[in-house]
């Protein structure tokens, strides 16, 4: 198979990089400055288990033309980009090939069927944290396994397999979406700390915040008759309790649940830090939507969403910070 990657950041990059270590055949398409960085630098692979992949000359594309013979082409732009890379895609791409999401948020999947009606479109969850760290070096910073709609061709899926990127199928993908944008909750506040992942969720004060956020996702989930997938090894109704424990119980319980090394941070930082839209909107912004459609409300969750829009326009939020951290919490076990 000739495999493409729509959207050559950090997911892109990883996941394609992977592939073509693997032996595939991969054009990675993004941005020129990503490509004089590849052209430089070649393309260097590490995780938090410390194993390196090194591909010395990623194929390399600025334009979604390039991608007119590929079988498949993952898609790995930001949220908001996704109706012009469908429509990208609706201009080069033959009809009948296969199309699949690797993005944040519950509703990209629909966006690209819309446009590419004639296309084989499956939605995927990526569920670690990939930051890019300069010289054309991805980290996986967070474990976990990619998920994928049931009925996804197994040449795909054995592709995959080669590259040792686990990937589940499974058959309700809107409540795997859901799950993981629960827990995808905490990027905005990862980005409004400027700390990174492990040192945040050792801080009580922002694990309340993101336990409030979460319980205010699954009450509009509840209204909404949604149910989420687990994202983590336990009940999605669980984890803002979990959350909200003492701060030496909470480290013992997560490193249990998923594995974190001290380089990880979540896209979100990397978008504020390089000037760049975030996917807040996308995130934070759906719990709040979906909150006004059945009539729960959802303060926290718009407050961080105000937060991070006030970070993009340059403004101080440090007052924004200190109001959320002030927040109380709910039914905090004793400290």
């Amino acid at each position: 198979m000739k495999l493409g990657v729509l959207g050559a950041g950090s997911i892109g990059c990883y996941v394609g990089g992977r592939l073509a270590h693997a032996g595939h055949d991969v054009l990675l398409v993004g941005r020129p400055g990503l490509a004089e960085e590849l052209a430089t630098h070649g393309l260097t692979l590490t995780d938090h288990g410390g194993s390196r992949w090194r591909v010395d000359t990623p194929a390399f594309a600025t334009s979604p033309d390039a991608l007119a013979d590929r079988d498949a082409v993952l898609v790995a732009v930001k949220g908001l980009d996704t109706p012009e890379a469908a429509a990208a895609l609706a201009r080069v791409l033959p009809t009948g090939r296969l199309v699949m999401s690797l993005q944040n948020g519950v509703g990209n999947a629909d966006v690209l069927r819309d446009v590419l009606p004639d296309h084989v479109v499956v939605p995927c969850m990526v569920p670690f944290n990939v930051l890019r760290m300069g010289d054309g070096r991805f980290h996986q910073g967070t474990s976990g396994h990619l998920v994928a709609a049931d009925g996804l061709a197994s040449p795909v899926v054995d592709a995959f397999a080669s590259a040792a990127l686990d990937l589940e199928l499974h058959p309700d993908m809107p409540g795997v979406l859901w799950g993981k944008l629960l827990i995808n909750l905490n990027n905005a506040l990862n980005a409004l700390s400027g700390l990174p992942l492990a040192v945040q969720l050792r801080d009580r004060r922002w694990r309340r915040v993101m336990a409030a956020q979460i319980t205010e996702g699954l009450a509009a989930l509840r209204a909404a008759g949604i149910r989420p997938v687990p994202f983590l090894p336990v009940p999605p109704r669980v984890v803002p309790w979990i959350l909200r424990l003492p701060t030496p119980v909470f480290v013992r319980v997560a490193r249990q649940m998923v594995a974190i090394d001290p380089e990880a941070r979540s896209s979100m930082w990397e978008d504020l830090q390089r000037g760049r839209r975030t996917e807040v909107d996308l995130l934070n912004g759906a719990v709040v939507a979906l909150g006004a459609a059945h009539g729960v409300e959802t303060p926290v969750n718009a407050a961080v969403c105000a937060a991070i829009h006030a970070a993009e326009a340059g403004e101080d939020v440090a007052p924004r910070v200190d109001a959320l951290l002030r927040r109380p919490g709910r039914a905090d076990p004793p400290a």
